[in-house]
């Protein structure tokens, strides 16, 4: 089986030459405390630092890109008034009184930068942390967290929630590409939808489990015997995702993760019973159960994309339910015990111009914007970078979304320095950033 996971020279030349350090302590007389220590440094240098507390990651995708200085990043010449938050010195856009509560959870880059002035190119680099490129398919950075800390308890260890149904490209950006199948999402529709299900989660009534066994060792017996005069790979691949499939068809507490009637009234209402609301209370459940990574994406259809009428568009519609379903979402991990293993990040594809155009309107901005993020040992409370005064530009502190890869990569104890081998010979990198370097945790955040 060809392995896709690889290291670069200079990584295995380190952990040459830091083994034969490491090992010849006992004839410099360092004692093992000292040794310990010096373990822990390599490691720390090379990546792979022990103590990644993060289990799970929940993305809140705000489809088309919210204004920056009306929401996280306030300024004089928005509309909205800045509000300060319950950590001092720190202050967000009035709309989202809610999320100003719980500052103390959640930390803001303001100084986010990316490629792509238009949402295919923007979004595909949001996802992948690569340029748009006709001639490679690249995985998301959901498809590579599923792949380095790997399913539990029978769930896709990536899900994406709702579906796009008439964004088929869109949804191509957030695939696995050459990692395969396994690491796909599991594409799920709008939760909000009236008789919401899970297609396929479970066997007809007619059909027991017992004789479906048996069905199934019938089959085995039908495929050796052609597969005795056949012989192809495709049919190893197809093996592992039968076998998956099944598993999560025969196992109850997949079925019990995606049922949302386990939630009293009382907590859908918390939520909110929008596409948004109802996404991230089944997020929770999804990670709840041993999900690593899910993509809420309730924006669909409700887009931030706000061309006319941005203040309006802000105020009225975009602005209150993540405002109220982020903050029951914090407020519900935390007393589940689930914040400190659970990052959660809500981000766009980019920001919104710094004037509003002839409709009202902002246009499309990856030149300075801003996320929100906390969680999974990531600390709250706190800003990282700045822009100028009018939200344009950045005046401090670059980031770009390769260094946000690498911090949620670090948080969930994944070696971000790590490459993978494409089927064409190129060495990829998992937290790529700008000319092809290896993107850095922010750690300030740390």
């Amino acid at each position: 089986m060809k392995r896709i996971g690889c290291q670069c020279a200079s990584e295995q030349e380190w952990s040459r030459r830091d083994f034969v350090k490491v090992g010849s302590l006992g004839f410099l007389g360092m004692h093992l405390s000292q040794s310990l220590l010096l373990q822990q440094a390599v490691a720390a240098r090379t990546g792979n630092a022990p103590g990644g507390k993060a289990k799970s990651v929940i993305v809140i995708w705000l489809e088309g890109g919210p204004s920056q200085k009306d929401t996280f990043d306030p300024k004089p010449s928005s509309a909205f008034r800045p509000i300060s938050t319950n950590v001092p010195g720190i202050q967000v856009s009035e709309l989202l009184p809610q999320i100003a509560k719980r500052m103390d959870k959640l930390s803001i880059i303001r100084s986010m930068r990316s490629f792509g002035d238009d949402h295919p190119q923007a979004t595909h680099y949001a996802a992948t942390g690569h340029e748009l490129n006709p001639a490679m398919k690249f995985p998301s950075w959901g498809s590579i967290v599923g792949k380095e800390l790997g399913p539990t308890n029978a769930l896709p260890p990536y899900v994406f929630v709702p579906s796009w149904d008439n964004k088929k490209q869109y949804e191509d950006y957030f695939r696995s590409a050459f990692l395969g199948p396994d690491y796909d999402p599991m594409m799920i529709p709008d939760p909000a939808k009236d008789g919401f299900e899970v297609a396929d989660l479970s066997l007809p009534k007619s059909l027991a489990p017992a004789a479906m066994s048996e069905r199934m060792e019938f089959q085995k017996v039908i495929d050796r015997m052609y597969r005795s005069r056949v012989e192809s790979l495709e049919h190893a691949a197809m093996d592992s995702f039968t076998q998956k499939a099944w598993e999560m068809i025969l196992a109850p507490e997949v079925r019990h993760a995606f049922d949302l009637s386990q939630e009293s009234e009382k907590t859908k209402d918390t939520y909110g019973r929008d596409t948004v609301g109802l996404s991230l209370l089944l997020s929770r459940r999804l990670v709840e159960s041993g999900v690593r990574f899910v993509t809420a994406a309730g924006y669909h259809g409700n887009s931030w994309d706000t061309h006319s009428k941005n203040d309006a568009g802000h105020r009225d519609r975009l602005c209150p339910p993540l405002d109220k379903s982020l903050s029951t979402l914090i407020d519900d991990l935390v007393d589940r015990g689930l914040y400190d293993s659970t990052v959660v990040v809500a981000m766009g594809e980019f920001g919104r111009t710094p004037e509003h155009n002839p409709a009202l309107g902002r246009d499309h901005w990856p030149n300075c914007w801003s996320i929100l993020l906390g969680g999974g040992g990531i600390q709250g409370g706190r800003v990282v970078g700045a822009s100028d005064e009018r939200g344009a530009y950045i005046a401090d502190r670059r980031v770009m979304v390769g260094d946000l890869f690498a911090t949620v990569y670090k948080a969930l104890g994944i070696d971000w320095t790590k490459e993978y081998m494409t089927p064409i010979g190129r060495p990829l990198k998992i937290a790529n950033s700008i000319d092809d370097t290896t993107g850095e945790p922010v750690h300030e955040l740390f």
